[in-house]
């Protein structure tokens, strides 16, 4: 696993989570920055700016990672777009950094120029009255809609419906990362209750088998409903350890199940409560 140095203070949350995000993909890949520049369209030095908070990857890169890795390329998309908002608002743009955020390819430090766009013919003839304004109309309603929708993608990567692990298919199934653990780690627990059911945004599962050292979102899950529940499991660190294991036994005797710390379909309806 990649030592990776401190992200900048000043770093804007929003890039935060994005870089964060890119760090993990990358270390699970088990690329290094040279193998990564190798098999995308971007130099090791770019890798080594955009993993360090130091430049914004571009849109392109963002997606050639995501697809590299076998990630969920509309989820990190969405994220880039947030995290592009904001690094914009921090900062003016410069020109060529404008044109590398929209896709263009930066193989060895320099980056092609876009090609400008041919401006349209004037149309002769009458203008239909109120055509501008039926256009005007459109093209903000378009705008409005994209907003929303990056707003409840960008709700769901950071715990409604999903975790900062990953995002929610229709499926109810993850479409995430793999999961990653650093020592001290503590994940978010949103606990919400849906459809009558508690979630922490991390698992949607009520049939894992999670005993004495699994590791994983479903076992985030797990400890978010846990403390919820009032039965402290020690941390919320994705691994099964001796608290968690104590803190599922005393909840089972609660409930007068089985008491073998193993959190299995009969615990999982016990914490879903």
């Amino acid at each position: 696993m990649s030592r990776w140095k401190g992200l900048p203070a000043s770093l804007d949350h929003r890039v935060r989570h994005l870089v964060v995000q890119l760090r993990r993909l990358k270390d699970h890949s088990g690329l290094s920055l040279a193998a990564l520049a190798a098999r995308t369209s971007y130099s090791k030095s770019s890798w080594e700016r955009y993993l360090n908070g130091k430049k914004l990857p571009p849109r392109a890169a963002v997606e050639a990672l995501a697809r590299v890795c076998e990630a969920d390329v509309p989820r990190l998309l969405a994220l880039h777009e947030v995290a592009e908002q904001a690094w914009s608002a921090d900062r003016p743009v410069p020109p060529a950094e404008k044109a590398e955020q929209h896709g263009t390819a930066e193989k060895d430090g320099t980056a092609e120029k876009p090609v400008p766009a041919t401006a349209a013919p004037p149309v002769s003839g009458r203008s239909m009255p109120f055509g501008p304004l039926v256009l005007g109309a459109l093209a903000v309603l378009v705008a409005a809609g994209a907003v929303l929708l990056v707003a409840r993608l960008w709700e769901d990567a950071n715990g409604i419906g999903r975790g900062a692990g990953a995002a929610m298919t229709a499926g109810g199934t993850a479409a995430a990362p793999a999961f990653t653990h650093r020592p001290g780690e503590d994940f978010g627990c949103p606990v919400q209750r849906r459809a009558g059911a508690l979630y922490a945004g991390h698992s949607r599962t009520d049939t894992a088998v999670l005993g004495s050292g699994a590791s994983g979102w479903d076992v985030v899950e797990a400890q978010c409903l846990l403390r919820h529940q009032g039965y402290d499991p020690g941390g919320v660190d994705g691994i099964v350890g001796g608290r968690t294991v104590r803190a599922v036994k005393r909840l089972q005797a609660r409930f007068k199940l089985p008491t073998d710390g193993i959190v299995g379909p009969d615990t999982w309806k016990v914490l879903r409560r």
